[in-house]
């Protein structure tokens, strides 16, 4: 390496030859001849030679109009390597390492995604409570067909059981085809307490109820076109469709 020392120090930045995929180093933004000539110092001074993007100097001396550069000076500051091959000295550079401000942004955690028309729980919740509504239903239509009275100490227990089953629809309801469905199944389940209402009152006055009776009754079809209607909207993920029945 002491034999090439000399020649390393005073080597013309021009002549310096670049190999393995690195252009020579004139292309290092060095103005050209004419310019840097028009503006150099003279009379052997010295300067430093800045690379963009790189941080430090290498150390430029100019002497008689030409600009003379330390080779290893600008290989230390732009990371190079320096190697001889006979009598030609390469330079080979490097990928330089970008700044910590330049880092690629951190990409923000996605949201999460909206749900939209009815949420699996709400209907979950409302299944159930149809479902007690129905068999609530069920249970005044089979008294009445078999000529036994309704009473209350079975009647309040479906009542009972329908209100929690609202209780857990209502606190489920969690999107807007939720909540607008609530009323829904509220009016159902007002309908079958007015129609368990008005046999208990027949039970007390000791009336006779036909076994026929809710054939043509208005409120219990209303009642199952109430029910039938709802179950034809509760799809996971569909959109509120009023139902007139319910009304």
């Amino acid at each position: 390496m002491n034999r090439f020392r000399d020649l390393a120090t005073v080597m013309l930045v021009m002549a310096t030859v670049l190999e393995n995929g690195v252009a020579q180093s004139a292309a290092l933004n060095a103005p050209s001849q004419s310019a840097a000539s028009a503006s150099a110092p003279t009379g052997g001074r010295s300067s430093g030679l800045v690379v963009r993007g790189y941080d430090g100097q290498a150390p430029l001396t100019y002497r008689d109009g030409q600009a003379y550069v330390e080779v290893e000076g600008l290989a230390r500051v732009i990371g190079a390597s320096i190697a001889f091959q006979g009598t030609r000295m390469v330079l080979t550079l490097s990928t330089p390492t970008a700044p910590a401000s330049a880092a690629a942004p951190v990409a923000p955690a996605p949201q999460p995604k909206e749900e939209r028309g009815f949420s699996r729980e709400f209907l979950r919740a409302g299944v159930e409570q149809m479902t007690v509504v129905r068999e609530w239903r069920s249970a005044i239509e089979n008294a009445i067909r078999t000529n036994n009275p309704v009473d209350q100490s079975w009647v309040s227990g479906y009542r009972s059981n329908a209100q929690s089953r609202m209780g857990m629809a209502t606190a489920s309801a969690t999107t807007d085809a939720d909540r607008q469905a609530l009323p829904l199944l509220q009016s159902a389940m007002a309908m079958m307490q007015q129609l368990s209402d008005r046999f208990l009152a027949l039970r007390t006055t000791a009336s006779y109820v036909s076994p026929d009776t809710l054939d043509n009754d208005p409120l219990d079809q209303k009642i199952l076109a109430c029910a039938q209607g709802m179950a034809a909207i509760a799809i996971p993920g569909g959109q509120f469709q009023d139902v007139d029945a319910c009304h």
